[in-house]
């Protein structure tokens, strides 16, 4: 049978969302194996991640029901949440490949200030740095004081927010990169469930309704 055939594009589907289905339980265990081991401690952060892993696994899992049955309810609502997923996505994948310097002074400056302190503690401790960026409205000095790292005793601390600036720039072009090739997954995900859901099973009753 020819690739653009309904078993062709049953398969393919289903291909595509175990792929997606192992990709959410990588992001669960990666959250799970980070907090055991005490790599990040802020439930937050594990929180979001394994929210993120979940929702990606059950969008997988309602794709390959929907495949392997040719539910066409599902197939629907799976292809409308990829498309948003896709959106979204998109979006926040071309914004990490178009920011500057300045902006990203200013997104590390905001999520800074939304983490807790226990958090804030951990980084500088494993990164050797104290405080985030010694500008106007921030609470350097207070991170100052509270700086549990080793180089605090010599007085050759670098402040955090240079360091991961330094590596920003390289991590936002993986991260857009990445993000664009999974959008494009995506998109070829509602491709491939527009075309099987309009596809006729030859197993079926021709009668049948598509």
């Amino acid at each position: 049978m020819v690739c653009g055939g309904f078993t062709c594009s049953k398969n393919a589907l289903c291909s595509l969302n175990v792929v997606y289905m192992l990709v959410g339980l990588l992001l669960i265990g990666v959250a799970a194996w980070g907090k055991g081991f005490g790599i990040v401690s802020s439930i937050h952060i594990i929180g979001g991640v394994i929210a993120v892993g979940v929702f990606l696994l059950l969008i997988a899992i309602v794709g390959l029901i929907g495949a392997m049955h040719h539910h066409q309810v599902m197939l629907f609502f799976y292809m409308v949440i990829l498309f948003i997923v896709f959106l979204f996505q998109f979006g926040v994948s071309c914004s990490c490949l178009a920011m500057n310097r300045g902006q990203q002074e200013t997104l590390l400056n905001s999520a800074w200030g939304m983490l807790e302190n226990k958090t804030k503690t951990d980084l500088e401790s494993q990164l050797n740095c104290c405080g985030l960026l010694n500008i106007t409205g921030s609470h350097f000095e207070q991170d100052l004081l509270n700086c549990p790292a080793a180089c605090k005793k010599t007085q050759s601390c670098l402040m955090c927010g240079e360091m991961m600036l330094n590596h920003a720039t390289e991590a936002l072009k993986i991260l857009g990169g990445v993000g664009l090739f999974f959008s494009f997954t995506e998109i070829l995900g509602v491709w491939l469930a527009v075309r099987y859901r309009n596809q006729k099973d030859p197993r079926a009753n021709p009668s049948a309704f598509l």
